[in-house]
């Protein structure tokens, strides 16, 4: 059998993600503030696309309006209108000796010796202090000596946020080259400034420098954060009362005293700057009815620049390079504003479609709230439910209830006792009630928990229970309850 080469054509269909369709599913499934930063990327490095400025149009309105006036002002005057002059008289009896002396005075200094002598701009700008700066700043009014002074800024260099030391002593020791003594004496050094308790290696050393730095290290709070932390922390006091062979009514007052002191001393000096959510929906309800807007507030308003339209369109052509360097940066602005709008207006619809799956949680509340999935969406708006995915992630919607995730309002069901269906969303918000309104000083375990909400024509099992509790941050039943 020969080998031979042939030419054979063969038409064949297949998928292809364009580059268009590849920036819009990028841009769909960012936040916010991920698209704004990628619209000015793209303001940057493209020279094709432009940011449409406001202010031009008022601008252009403004002079319009004034060119207007002034040629109606021209038509209206007269030629004989009589010429009106000002005539300035000075004063004679003005103290020019007074009145320079005022505007000659210090006060009174011209914009250069300002601008040379006025303090820095950044000396106004408030920064908040870290918690290795202020503890470098105490360790440098202590005027320690030279190794003193390096030992305490490696001691300080090993802190973590909370202000416990991280590096065990014998590190420490070998890091530093010098003797055991002098490392525990340079940490004892750091462990006397402030915030008390900083520089501990446990939880146990950091409430034993504030109970001694305070004069309230009694025998008894010593003992108890020396020898019973497991107990402390699960609240078994009465554990605490029989080891210890103290009346349990002192052991009560003792936990409170400790249970005052700062288990993180670094928290004040934390850098971490609370990230506020700006909703990328809002849904407004307006008499019977709810209202859908897309916030646009600090999004900028693109375009394709002029300038490059029209150097296309030209008699003289441009040269090769230039010309399809052109094209391809006014091509992709176009899709970036093409795949803009597509994102807003998918948005829009997805929102649209959770609002009438919904209606009952934007006028009731949570515990109204409907078990949905991605699919009933997607099919109600014709789109696949991988584009839903996108949608709803990293996006948060403004209600009438608060500001929710757009993911929130998809959750699974949980079958009721006669029949029907809840969504879990609801029972997490059932439980967190029920926690809420429990005596402390007899808080519900899980299976109590379970045995309420079964009498709520709720069935679930005692695992689920406090599978929700740990997703609602609260703490067991044994943890919660206060003496």
């Amino acid at each position: 059998m020969a080998l031979e080469l042939r030419q054979q054509l063969k038409l064949t269909q297949q998928l292809i993600m364009t580059p268009q369709l590849q920036m819009a599913i990028k841009l769909l499934q960012l936040s916010r503030l991920e698209l704004l930063d990628t619209i000015h990327q793209e303001l940057e490095e493209n020279p094709a696309l432009e940011e449409v400025q406001e202010t031009q149009q008022d601008e252009r309105t403004t002079d319009r309006s004034e060119s207007v006036e002034k040629a109606e002002a021209a038509a209206g005057e007269e030629v004989d209108n009589k010429e009106v002059t000002i005539e300035e008289k000075l004063s004679e009896d003005i103290d020019w000796s007074n009145y320079l002396d005022e505007y000659n005075s210090v006060g009174r200094t011209s914009f250069e010796t300002e601008n040379r002598d006025a303090p820095r701009y950044e000396a106004f700008i408030s920064k908040k202090e870290s918690l290795h700066d202020h503890l470098i700043w105490q360790l440098a009014m202590s005027f320690p000596a030279e190794f003193e002074q390096e030992l305490g800024s490696l001691i300080i260099g090993n802190l973590n946020k909370d202000g416990y030391l991280d590096v065990p002593l014998e590190d420490l020791v070998a890091i530093s080259g010098e003797s055991p003594n002098k490392v525990q004496d340079a940490l004892e050094l750091i462990q006397s400034f402030d915030p008390v308790g900083v520089a501990a290696r446990n939880l146990g050393e950091c409430l034993l420098i504030q109970a001694r730095h305070l004069k309230i290290d009694t025998p008894l709070i010593t003992a108890i954060i020396e020898n019973h932390m497991n107990h402390l922390e699960n609240k078994n006091y009465k554990a605490i009362s029989r080891a210890l062979k103290v009346k349990f009514d002192e052991i009560v007052e003792a936990v409170n005293v400790i249970r005052s002191l700062e288990p993180r001393p670094g928290r004040e000096f934390s850098d971490e700057t609370p990230q506020y959510i700006v909703p990328d929906i809002y849904v407004y309800k307006v008499e019977d009815d709810f209202v859908i807007m897309l916030n646009d507030d600090g999004m900028p308003k693109l375009r394709v620049n002029a300038l490059y339209k029209k150097s296309l369109h030209q008699k003289e052509k441009l040269p090769g390079e230039a010309e399809t360097y052109i094209q391809d940066k006014m091509r992709s602005a176009a899709w970036l504003i093409k795949s803009i709008h597509q994102r807003q207006k998918t948005i829009y619809k997805v929102m649209d479609s959770i609002l009438r799956f919904q209606r009952p949680f934007f006028e009731k509340g949570i515990a109204h709230l409907k078990p949905m999935v991605l699919r009933d969406v997607a099919q109600d708006i014709d789109m696949h439910e991988s584009t839903i995915s996108r949608v709803t992630t990293n996006k948060y919607a403004y209600t009438p209830q608060g500001i929710f995730e757009l993911k929130y309002f998809f959750n699974s069901s949980i079958r009721k006792g006669h029949g029907g269906e809840i969504a879990s969303a609801s029972v997490q918000q059932k439980i967190k009630d029920i926690i809420a309104n429990e005596n402390p000083r007899k808080p519900y375990s899980d299976d109590k928990i379970a045995k309420l909400l079964k009498e709520a024509d709720i069935k679930i099992a005692r695992r689920t229970v406090a599978k929700y509790r740990e997703i609602l941050g609260v703490l067991p039943s044994n943890k919660r309850k206060q003496i």
